[in-house]
């Protein structure tokens, strides 16, 4: 494999504040300014401007909550999302909430602080808003099953890697 970082962005997408992290690993929350589904196309605006045209290599998102309410309302900006990733063949996983946790934290059932705590413990990074946090983890796991981990993670954490569903991504540098 390249020593090139791949360029891995991390998406918490909500209705309501979207968790972005860029390749860099800056951080960034669309809080969408429009009512109702005029959100849909002001995320989707976001996180086109910022992906579109830049080399990405994979794209991960925290996937739908099977037994949240609010997963139908989600369901919506992640299917646009999801459409306009395809479209423009930025290849994208889906890493369950549960896998997640787990992988950041080694407990699939960790509420919202622990992710912050484990992800100042392990990357060095305090950050307040749990949908970066989360952005950040997606990222993390991103890269680090591409083989360029931000930190060495316990073995028993990296196997919820395995839980996700990732697609080929070819290295192109080589």
């Amino acid at each position: 494999m390249s020593a090139t970082i791949p360029r891995v962005v991390g998406l918490d997408l909500s209705m309501t504040a979207t968790g972005i992290a860029w390749c860099d690993g800056t951080t960034y929350t669309i809080k969408p300014k429009k009512d109702g589904d005029a959100r849909l196309f002001e995320i989707e605006s976001e996180i086109a401007r910022a992906i579109e045209g830049r080399a990405i290599d994979l794209v991960v998102i925290e996937d739908l909550p099977t037994n949240a309410k609010s997963a139908g309302i989600t369901g919506m900006v992640q299917g646009v999302v999801r459409a306009w990733l395809r479209h423009h063949q930025v290849p994208y996983a889906l890493a369950a909430p549960a896998s997640l946790k787990k992988y950041a934290t080694g407990n699939g059932n960790c509420g919202k602080p622990a992710m912050a705590v484990a992800l100042y413990k392990r990357l060095g990074r305090e950050l307040t808003d749990d949908n970066q946090v989360d952005a950040l983890w997606l990222r993390a796991a991103g890269l680090d099953h591409l083989g360029h981990p931000d930190t060495v993670m316990p073995a028993s954490q990296r196997k919820a890697l395995a839980a996700v569903k990732w697609p080929l991504v070819l290295d192109t540098a080589s």
